[in-house]
């Protein structure tokens, strides 16, 4: 008798311990399915934020990029502080064609190049390319993105569905093949001295750039308007 009433006892502890563990588990998950999700980086500024009497405001476009920088958790460096740049290239359209960056380094010796670029969302950089100049040759590249997303456009047959392109660029576009990268993808210029340009996802753009030397005299862009 005491070992059948010992035997009911643990019985009624093991199934208690198993209940309270099923209750844990599907708390946890509960939980879990009931966290709310990061709300993706999205535009925030217009050309309104941007120009004041028609001149372009640095300081914004500046602020801008800065919170992104918060979002994506990117640290806004006293070398940033003191190299960054930002352009619209004098198209007063900053809002949808322009960027920021920043050179990490340019070296003409050794021929090697490093660049971060900074797109707003659905930001596009003008449509250009790089020629050989005195003492050096072509400017070649490869794109890296570290946040968000873009469309890399180069030469090539056209890309179906492709994005909806600034309007103020559409006469000044001669490329429409693209390709759509994410977070971790690289890819290579297409050809050497051949055009290209980079327009930016719904999330904004941040890309690391590798490349040769860049000669500012080897800049090539199909809209004459640009001053960069």
């Amino acid at each position: 008798m005491k070992i059948k009433s010992i035997s009911k006892a643990l019985l009624v502890v093991s199934l208690s311990i198993a209940s309270m563990s099923c209750t844990h588990t599907t708390n946890t998950d509960q939980s879990s399915e009931q966290a709310p999700k990061v709300k993706a980086y999205t535009k925030k500024y217009t050309n309104a934020d941007f120009y004041t009497n028609g001149v372009f405001n640095k300081d914004t476009a500046l602020k801008a990029y800065l919170d992104m920088f918060e979002y994506y958790g990117v640290p806004y460096t006293d070398l940033m502080k003191k190299d960054m740049w930002v352009t619209d290239f004098n198209l007063g359209d900053f809002e949808h064609v322009g960027m920021g960056g920043i050179f990490w380094v340019n070296d003409s010796i050794h021929n090697y190049f490093g660049h971060e670029i900074y797109l707003l969302p659905n930001q596009m950089i003008v449509e250009h390319a790089h020629m050989p100049t005195p003492g050096h040759a072509a400017k070649f590249e490869s794109w890296l993105v570290r946040n968000g997303s873009c469309y890399n456009y180069s030469i090539g047959d056209s890309t179906a569905n492709p994005p909806q392109l600034p309007e103020s660029q559409k006469g000044f576009i001669t490329v429409s093949h693209f390709t759509e990268m994410k977070v971790g993808d690289i890819l290579p210029l297409a050809k050497i001295e051949s055009k290209h340009f980079l327009f930016a996802g719904d999330n904004g753009l941040i890309v690391t750039e590798f490349g040769s030397y860049h000669d500012g005299a080897g800049l090539r862009f199909t809209n004459p308007g640009v001053k960069f």
